[in-house]
């Protein structure tokens, strides 16, 4: 009787140990606020200590004061000025400068200028940064659906890096298969921090905001048919962009969804269709200004099937559902609100619900909720 409560003891502290040292365990207190419908789990968890640790590293830095919009324009002063001529040559110089701050505190103006003549092109960072300006216009310009009147600039994404900390690689089609009985991996079965450490699809981006496959996990029978549009492969890669944007915006599944239906609309919350529209900005910014610029990257640069670093949730997230808790820059810098003269770019638009109806179980790429399902997002 003795060894076995012995046993039954060290079972115990054991076990403790487990859970107290293990990362899938945090100690109180834990905050909890509902966000939801009442009995539906939708509820907003936050480790306090860790929201203190984010807050600090998510602060936005200081800005000079805008000075007026008046004396020579910098396209008239300077040369191969193509996207920021109509700014006054001071508003010009400013934003220069903030963008060095952002994006190359350490190297300076060198980063992507040659010091013997600025208005050549031979530093492919210049080329680069001149596209990514445009994308930051047509950003505030075209989809506050997604970020509202906050907006973006270049520091929401690079933080000081030359290149943003966060984003994704294609993976590489060359997967060799495991030995044994393990067999062909098929891509996954492998602890990828992409999507959260499990054995999920490993690359679950390229399909949803690079490529133009629809999000569909959920079929509208009760067996498989040639309509039911949810395959298991389908529907694993569905749950890992999933646990992605979950990590990204450091939320639970319900910060979005009502765990009663997932797929049902009108008893979502608001966050659901403004993540719809990040989704379909993710994929635009890919496909119409990231990817292009492979071409013009070195080697170094490119990932292992020939393309650049893409956008995905984190690289603007980076751990809070409002990058930099919601702090507006844009503000401070008209000129990044909206394109200027000779660079507008229309904003493709989200691609039309294959059916009507938006609480369809068989949903295709998250349908987009008409105005009457809006209202109804909110909670009693």
């Amino acid at each position: 009787m003795k060894i076995a409560a012995w046993f039954v003891g060290l079972l115990l502290v054991v076990l403790t140990g487990f859970m107290l040292f293990t990362a899938g365990w945090e100690r109180p207190p834990i905050k909890s606020e509902q966000t939801g419908y009442r009995g539906t789990g939708m509820v907003d968890v936050v480790n306090p200590r860790t929201e203190a640790t984010m807050m600090s590293s998510q602060v936005a830095p200081e800005s000079t004061p805008l000075p007026p919009d008046a004396g020579p324009k910098a396209g008239d002063i300077y040369e191969n000025v193509q996207v920021l001529g109509d700014l006054s040559v001071a508003r010009f110089t400013r934003l220069m400068q903030s963008i060095t701050n952002w994006v190359s505190p350490e190297e300076g103006c060198v980063y992507c200028h040659n010091l013997n003549n600025l208005a050549e092109d031979s530093v492919y960072t210049k080329v680069v940064a001149r596209r990514m300006l445009q994308m930051t216009q047509n950003i505030n310009d075209q989809w506050s659906d997604h970020v509202q009147q906050t907006g973006v600039t270049c520091y929401t994404c690079h933080r000081g890096e030359n290149v943003p900390q966060y984003g994704w690689f294609n993976s590489d089609p060359a997967v060799t298969p495991v030995g044994g009985m393990a067999g062909w991996r098929n891509g996954q079965n492998r602890a990828s921090p992409e999507v959260g450490l499990t054995s999920l699809p490993e690359d679950s981006f390229t399909p949803y905001i690079d490529g133009a496959e629809n999000i569909r996990v959920i079929g509208d029978t009760a067996l498989p048919s040639d309509n039911a549009g949810a395959t298991i492969q389908s529907t694993e890669a569905t749950y890992g962009l999933m646990i992605h944007m979950s990590e990204a915006l450091g939320v639970n599944c319900t910060y979005c969804h009502n765990s009663r239906g997932f797929s049902v609309w009108n008893e979502s919350t608001p966050q659901r269709a403004t993540s719809w529209y990040g989704l379909e900005m993710a994929r635009a910014l890919n496909t119409e200004y990231v990817s292009p610029l492979s071409s013009v990257l070195p080697p170094h640069r490119l990932g292992p099937t020939g393309e650049g670093l893409k956008i995905n949730c984190t690289t603007c997230h980076q751990g809070v559902n409002k990058p930099l808790y919601g702090a507006s820059m844009v503000a401070d810098y008209p000129s990044l609100a909206k394109p200027t003269s000779g660079t507008a770019m229309t904003r493709s638009e989200p691609s039309e619900p294959a059916s009507e109806g938006i609480s369809v179980a068989a949903e295709t790429r998250e349908v987009e909720p008409d105005t009457a399902s809006r209202a109804a997002m909110m909670p009693d």
